[in-house]
């Protein structure tokens, strides 16, 4: 029977869009499968419409899952025997979640950093989240510290599947690459230390919001996580860099007022009710000493048995490592306004974010929970990927150890020697640098950019797609 006509003003039919894998992934994926049993099937073809409930955002759910498991799993002998003593070095499960809940008071209070007197040493937005979790734990009789680690590590997996979706959306035709944060090493091992997963979600949530345009509302987003850590802040330095370049700065002002408002909104109540409390964030980090994962840390660890070589504090590092960044931040800025092709959005965040840890006095294990998005989407590569990764789990154990040699009574042969935890530090940040430098080559070789190679320019321009450019150094003046 046929169809009546549809009635209505003529338009021109728009088909779904349609994610499809490219050819060489195709003749990969045919050839892996002929090993295991045949070709691929109606649920794994690339292209393919109608994937049925595997669709790839479910199945990158699934290996979040998984991973998630895993997770878990790795901190169980702290879960079981008690993060006490040197436990939590030795099977290197520790986590600042069941150190602070008794050390700030959680347990008497659980809205602590807020009291007369607290020194909380996080920003205001990571305070209520940590009060809130706290409050949610009730009195009584039980391990109320597992309780508090449990419920935190539940929310942070949420967080962690939320990033995984947002990533792959910001990807645009490569959602796949979002494999990459929801199977990372480095996240599984490292993301139930602290809140950091809160930052990195505000921060994938902003992005994808300004790849769609919605420039106030990414500016709000931003200013939220910036109130959770201070890194997603580093975002407007892409955005810097991408309005000189195309002439226009509206997108700028207008995501800048956002996350002007979203963070005084969160801030502005905690520094009038409390603001001894309030600023404890700022004057903690400033006086405090360098991170484990940092140059500066295993600098002063060798110049504490190298005759003569002077160990630094933390004014004069503070100086060294603010020199550093302004120093890279111009680099970066030069190497974005001099490239051929307008820089990807991702490519110029991760090249800050990356400086700004790497220089950083505070440097902890979790960072490496920053950078994956942001490698997913600048450098989507999963050799390199996973080399990277290789040497931030070779850092993570190496961490470990050295605490536990330090703290325990042990005889030295049987743990790891402080020079392995040297070469450890040494070689995870020789592996960002290197994941910097294929960065910054792609920008002026767009041939070699993964992203650029299956037909898209830049999936989180936002309102910077399809700009001309205004100012490119180097560019040669046409005289009328």
């Amino acid at each position: 029977m046929s169809k009546p006509p549809v009635k209505g003003p003529s338009k021109p039919f728009r088909a779904p869009m349609r994610i499809t894998v490219p050819s060489r992934s195709d003749a990969f994926l045919r050839k892996f499968t002929e090993l295991i049993g045949g070709p691929l099937g109606k649920h794994s073809n690339p292209g393919r419409i109608n994937p049925g409930f595997f669709t790839i955002e479910r199945v990158l759910v699934l290996l979040t899952v998984v991973a998630a498991l895993l997770a878990v799993a790795s901190k169980n002998a702290c879960r079981l025997n008690g993060w006490g003593g040197t436990n939590s070095y030795a099977w290197a499960c520790y986590s600042d979640w069941t150190a602070l809940f008794g050390a700030r008071g959680f347990a008497e209070n659980a809205f602590a950093p807020f009291a007369t007197g607290a020194e909380f040493e996080y920003p205001v937005l990571m305070s209520v989240v940590a009060s809130v979790t706290a409050a949610l734990i009730p009195a009584g009789e039980f391990n109320r510290a597992l309780a508090f680690f449990d419920l935190n590590f539940l929310l942070v997996v949420g967080l962690w599947i939320m990033v995984v979706v947002v990533t792959a959306r910001t990807a645009g035709r490569r959602p796949w690459d979002a494999a990459m944060v929801a199977l990372a090493p480095g996240i599984i091992l490292a993301s139930s230390i602290n809140w950091d997963m809160w930052a990195v979600a505000f921060l994938a949530l902003g992005m994808l919001a300004f790849s769609r345009e919605k420039t106030f509302l990414a500016g709000v987003l931003i200013g939220l996580g910036t109130a959770m850590k201070v890194f997603p802040l580093l975002f407007f330095g892409a955005v810097i860099v991408l309005a000189i370049r195309s002439g226009r700065y509206r997108p700028l002002v207008v995501s800048v007022a956002g996350a002007a408002l979203s963070w005084l909104a969160v801030n502005l109540p905690m520094a009038i009710m409390n603001f001894e409390a309030w600023k404890h964030f700022f004057t903690f980090t400033e006086d405090r000493g360098a991170g484990l994962s940092s140059f500066w840390h295993i600098y002063n660890v060798t110049a504490s048995v190298v005759p003569g070589m002077p160990e630094l504090g933390a004014s004069v590092i503070n100086s060294l490592a603010m020199g550093l960044f302004v120093v890279s931040c111009t680099g970066i800025a030069y190497l974005g306004l001099k490239a051929p092709t307008a820089p990807r959005l991702s490519q110029l965040v991760f090249l800050i974010v990356a400086s700004f840890i790497l220089f950083n006095k505070v440097y902890s294990p979790q960072f490496v929970v920053w950078l994956v998005p942001l490698v997913a989407l600048a450098w989507p590569k999963w050799k390199d990927f996973l080399v990277w990764q290789l040497f931030e789990v070779l850092h993570f154990w190496a961490i470990w150890m050295y605490l536990y040699a330090s703290s325990a009574d042990i005889k030295a042969s049987n743990t790891f020697p402080t020079s392995f935890y040297v070469f450890a530090v040494l070689g995870h940040m020789i592996a960002t640098g290197y994941l910097m430098y294929k960065v910054s080559r792609s920008m002026f070789e767009p041939d070699v950019d993964p992203v650029r190679r299956v037909g898209q320019l830049d999936p989180q321009a936002g309102a910077f797609a399809g700009a001309a450019d205004k100012f490119v150094l180097g560019a040669k003046k046409h005289v009328a």
